[in-house]
């Protein structure tokens, strides 16, 4: 196998989110006709608060994923990324009461484009990948063993509660990230600016692949594997939404 089309890692979202194309989903604990699963503890009961739209145009996810192993000159490293979030925001007077659904296209998913691969480190990042490579790395992302496009055909964060953060207009969101129709519950730090009709939400953070579920590929007794930790940032910016119908 090219090791272009080794290193490829879930994200979004939230998130995310994507997966590497070599990345091998963790067996479901259940079975696929299992009810729902029930909402975590503390989880937000209603919306409230003014409703802003995610407007996709502006807004952008990017999931940063690293090769290793004894091996990694043998691979790449991806740039994965996402154009098309949607979803609303909910923003009440108190911040630590906001809330949010927010949606990610698995099949829009992009890798390693041009422009995104420039604005990172060269060394980590080098221009030099082959339109091939690109087209390889995501027909695996989207295929069946990974993110399986066509049955999940896309990745959803909702809001469970928010907690304070010591960071200047910061909160610590606590969320769920479904991921081929299996929750799992992240806690991302969160910046955001709110004034004219918008409200602006930006963050970084480090994300395990184990942490959606997904186990990072290795081969060779691990000379040649993807790592578990990728970086993910994120800016969602979100206007006021039209009056929603009764």
């Amino acid at each position: 196998m090219r090791g272009s089309c080794k290193l490829l890692a879930a994200g979004a979202v939230l998130g995310a989110l994507a997966a590497a194309c070599v990345l091998h989903p963790r067996p479901a604990a259940a079975p696929a006709n299992a009810p729902p699963a029930a909402a975590a503890p503390g989880a937000l009961a209603a919306h409230l608060g003014a409703p802003y739209d995610v407007v996709a145009q502006e807004s952008l996810l990017t999931i940063l994923v690293y090769r290793g192993g004894t091996l990694a000159s043998a691979g790449h490293n991806h740039v994965i990324a996402s154009h098309d979030l949607s979803g609303t925001i909910y923003v009440p007077a108190d911040p630590l009461l906001a809330s949010f659904e927010l949606h990610v296209p698995v099949t829009t998913l992009t890798v390693d484009e041009a422009a995104l691969r420039a604005q990172q480190p060269s060394a980590d990042f080098p221009p030099d990948l082959s339109e091939g490579a690109r087209l390889g790395t995501r027909h695996n992302m989207l295929g069946p063993a990974l993110l399986d496009a066509d049955h999940s055909p896309e990745i959803v964060l909702r809001a469970l509660r928010t907690e304070p953060s010591t960071e200047a207009a910061g909160v610590l969101a606590r969320l769920e990230c479904t991921v081929r129709g299996q929750p799992h519950t992240l806690a991302v730090p969160v910046h955001y600016e709110r004034g004219g009709g918008e409200v602006v939400v930006s963050g970084e953070l480090p994300l395990k692949q184990s942490d959606l579920g997904l186990t990072p590929f290795s081969a060779l007794l691990g000379a040649l594997q993807v790592q578990d930790e990728m970086r993910v940032s994120f800016r969602i910016v979100a206007r006021g939404a039209m009056p929603r119908a009764q």
